[in-house]
């Protein structure tokens, strides 16, 4: 007769498998494998259950993904009217207008991906035009992975670039470094541009890299601005931390603040900085606790993470996670205690990071860009902090854009909001004078 495995072993089989799981997780506030075994812990039980799940799931907030899973199925690749055109299941990111992309084949392959031409739900499967392929054969890929980076590197738009490094702990970092467009000559009537000397420092988000910011170039080069598209630690390009853990902002605002210092040194008089989700985060840290804030005009934050506490309160419940493991999770990345399940050098305060409660300490004129449908970081957050404080937060409402994907929805809408507000505090004597509604 053989033996029934013991609760301990039972609980013990059920972490492993998540955490395999876990392992295979796509970065970008996507923690799908999760909710991949949320009948497991629905009916959790043992406390020993739930402590263990709450260390992996904080363990997962914490730790980068080194392989983005491509987990979108490519179906087919056909001749369309006009070129070449993809063939995918719906899913909830496919079948949303705009311009994306498809990386595929482990990364050595990137594809540019724009409208919808057929749209068939009876068989699931969506057709789009495929705009570009960058890199790689695309008639042989099998999966991909959706991504709302649009380019590659600024030069694919024709920009001028030039790679630079930046002095950070560790090392340094990679960088692109974009000029502004061409000036007028001296001696011509023309206005200055508003940002003329001003740098644009672009911070993308939890699981992405810097090509993510590609897509803000235009605005800021518009204003006479430089763009800075930066890397920061863990990201993959740039040194790791010591404990190869994301901070969540509370540690990457140190490399930002690098960024700046660089960018002050090089010449800027003062600088915008740029985020996306949890970049956004890192923006807000840095623009609150580093000795070169007074050096920040503004900030521009698409989809960002306002309140920690929130996010990952949110996100325990899309996963189905039971509530005590959610706090639970919340209070292993919040103290010494939780090294154990995080791997955390020090742990994260999730209270510093939490907008909503410390509005009044805000002091850089921000502009949000947001969508209504984020289910990743929601924007209830987003929305509050313009209400608490309108004389220094606008607000710019988007549909359909899911997260950090705004501006492939509409771009005209974001860069002409991007670049209206942006204009009123870079030449308004009084930060923030003019808001803009939507």
């Amino acid at each position: 007769m053989t033996s029934r495995p013991s609760r301990s072993s039972r609980s013990a089989s059920r972490r492993t498998k998540i955490k395999k799981s876990i392992g295979q997780a796509e970065p970008v506030m996507r923690w799908s494998s999760l909710a991949a075994v949320g009948g497991v812990v629905a009916g959790s039980v043992a406390a020993g259950t739930v402590s263990g799940l709450a260390g992996l799931f904080a363990r997962t907030v914490v730790t980068p993904v080194k392989t983005p899973a491509e987990d979108l199925e490519v179906l087919a690749v056909v001749q369309g009217a006009s070129g070449l055109e993809i063939i995918l299941p719906v899913t909830e990111e496919t079948t949303v207008p705009g311009t994306y992309s498809l990386v595929f084949d482990g990364g050595a392959g990137i594809a540019r991906i724009g409208a919808v031409t057929s749209f068939d739900p009876r068989d699931g499967t969506v057709q789009r035009e495929v705009e570009e392929v960058y890199s790689g054969d695309l008639h042989r890929a099998v999966r991909g992975r959706w991504t709302g980076f649009v380019y590659p590197e600024p030069r694919t738009l024709g920009y001028e670039t030039e790679d630079v490094r930046i002095p950070v702990e560790n090392g340094t970092a990679p960088a692109w470094l974009v000029p502004p467009e061409p000036s007028s000559p001296p001696g011509d009537s023309a206005p200055r541009p508003a940002g003329e000397g001003v740098w644009a420092v672009m911070v993308h988000g939890r699981g992405s890299k810097r090509a993510e910011g590609i897509r803000a170039i235009g605005a800021a080069r518009s204003l006479g601005m430089t763009s800075l598209l930066i890397s920061y630690r863990n990201d993959g390009e740039a040194p790791a931390a010591g404990d190869g853990r994301y901070g969540l902002g509370s540690t990457e605002w140190k490399d930002v603040e690098a960024a700046v210092a660089y960018a002050l040194e090089q010449g800027a008089r003062e600088v915008v900085l740029f985020g996306w989700s949890m970049g956004g985060a890192v923006c807000l840290q840095m623009a609150d606790r580093s000795d070169l804030s007074s050096m920040v005009a503004a900030m521009v934050l698409d989809g960002p993470v306002i309140n920690w506490i929130d996010v990952l309160a949110h996100q325990a419940r899309l996963n189905r996670l039971p509530d005590a493991v959610g706090r639970l999770g919340q209070w292993l990345m919040s103290n010494k205690a939780g090294r154990w399940a995080t791997g955390l050098a020090a742990p994260v305060d999730l209270k510093a990071m939490d907008w909503l409660s410390r509005a009044d300490h805000l002091r850089v004129p921000t502009l949000i860009l947001h969508s209504e449908d984020d289910n990743f970081v929601p924007v209830g957050p987003s929305m509050e902090l313009a209400a608490k404080v309108p004389q220094l937060v606008t607000f710019v409402r988007f549909h359909l854009a899911r997260h950090t994907r705004e501006w492939n929805v509409d771009p005209e809408k974001w860069d002409h909001a991007t670049r209206l507000w942006l204009h009123a505090v870079l030449t308004s004597p009084r930060p923030g004078l003019a808001q803009l509604t939507a």
